[in-house]
């Protein structure tokens, strides 16, 4: 079992699609660096294998002048490996789709129109970026969906952008799931 806990691994693989979307090679650096500094916490660090298209998580120890030494894996458990070309399987989206609609509806029904448009919003990232459950969402992913995402994608009304924050709150109080603390609350 990897040593990593999973909003470690969510957080590595954000910053690592983020590095790839990048316009400029500073900018995709600064994420690899921010990745490499949250994963070397944990005596942990990243590659892309190539071939298929994954991101790997192992140990630092494994290493020797930047090449992995088979003889010092005594667990290839720890490693973890999370495929950056989505997750391959479209009836993982769709059933993921499904009840991140299901999760709008509810919205709806118990806060509104305008919570269910916030929400909807969510879901379209959720669904997207991380092919997850809207209800999933770790603290990082909802501060990345509050600065970055929903000011860029959205195009929200005022009435919108007022009470979104309280939009995520309904999401998690419909899923009857602990909301994580955010501390970059939109305003």
């Amino acid at each position: 079992m990897s040593d990593l806990p999973r909003e470690v691994v969510t957080t590595a693989e954000r910053l690592t699609r983020l590095a790839r979307r990048a316009v400029d090679e500073q900018e995709a650096a600064a994420y690899e660096r921010d990745r490499d500094e949250r994963l070397a916490e944990y005596g942990f660090t990243a590659r892309i294998r190539e071939s298929d298209d994954t991101l790997v998580l192992h140990p630092s120890s494994w290493l020797e002048d930047g090449t992995v030494q088979m003889d010092r894996i005594e667990d290839t458990d720890r490693a973890v490996e999370v495929s950056l070309s989505g997750s391959g399987d479209p009836e993982s989206w769709d059933t993921v789709e499904e009840h991140n609609a299901a999760v709008v509806d509810r919205v709806e029904e118990r806060a509104g129109e305008i919570h269910a448009e916030n929400a909807r919003v969510f879901a379209d990232f959720m669904g997207n970026h991380y092919a997850r459950q809207m209800e999933t969402a770790t603290a990082e992913e909802l501060e990345e969906f509050l600065r970055e995402y929903y000011p860029r994608n959205a195009w929200p009304s005022d009435e919108q952008q007022a009470v979104v924050t309280q939009s995520l709150e309904y999401v998690f109080d419909v899923t009857e799931t602990a909301m994580p603390e955010v501390t970059a609350v939109r305003r």
